[in-house]
C-alpha cells in the first residue's frame, strides 16, 4: 500500500480494538460505508463477543487506501479489491523471500564455518582424497525382438 503505518512492525497495529466508529472517525467515512467494505470484502474487520465489528490500526490504512484509490484514481471497488489482493500476495513473497535470504545466509555461515574447521580440503563439501583409476564399460542390453 502507498501509505505506511511507521509502527507496521508493533503487534498493536494488527490488533482488532477499534469499534467501526472510531476506525470510520480515523478514516474519515461514515460506518456504513466500512460495512459495506466488509460486505465486499475489501477489508476484515475482527468481531467482538456481542458480534460488533473490531479494525486495526492497519484497517484503518487499508481504508484510507481503498478510499484514495476509488476517489483520487477512479478505480471501481472490483479493481481495487484486485488491487489489494495482489499487494498482499506481493508483500507475502516478500515475507517469503527475506526469510529464505536469511536462510540461505546462515547456510553460507555454516559451510564457512565447517571448512574453517579444516575437515573439508579444498573447500570441497565432501572430501575427495581418493583417486580412481576404474574403468566402467556400459553395454546395452539386448532384448529380444533384436
Amino acid at each position: 500500500m502507498s501509505e505506511e503505518y511507521a509502527g507496521s512492525g508493533d503487534p498493536a497495529y494488527e490488533a482488532k480494538i477499534l469499534m467501526i466508529s472510531v476506525a470510520a472517525r480515523m478514516a474519515g467515512m461514515h460506518p456504513q460505508t466500512l460495512r459495506q467494505y466488509d460486505r465486499l470484502g475489501l477489508v476484515q474487520p475482527g468481531r467482538a463477543a456481542g458480534g460488533g465489528r473490531r479494525y486495526s490500526v492497519r484497517d484503518v490504512v487499508l481504508l484510507r487506501e481503498v478510499q484514495r484509490l476509488s476517489q483520487d484514481d477512479g478505480i471501481n471497488l472490483a479493481g481495487v479489491k484486485r488491487i489489494i489482493g495482489l499487494e498482499r500476495l506481493l508483500e507475502e513473497a516478500q515475507q517469503r523471500v527475506a526469510r529464505l535470504e536469511a536462510e540461505l545466509d546462515a547456510a553460507y555461515r555454516r559451510i564457512a564455518e565447517l571448512e574453517s574447521l579444516g575437515g573439508f580440503p579444498r573447500g570441497d563439501l565432501v572430501p575427495t582424497n581418493r583417486t580412481s583409476t576404474a574403468l566402467v564399460v556400459w553395454r546395452p542390453r539386448r532384448t529380444p525382438d533384436r
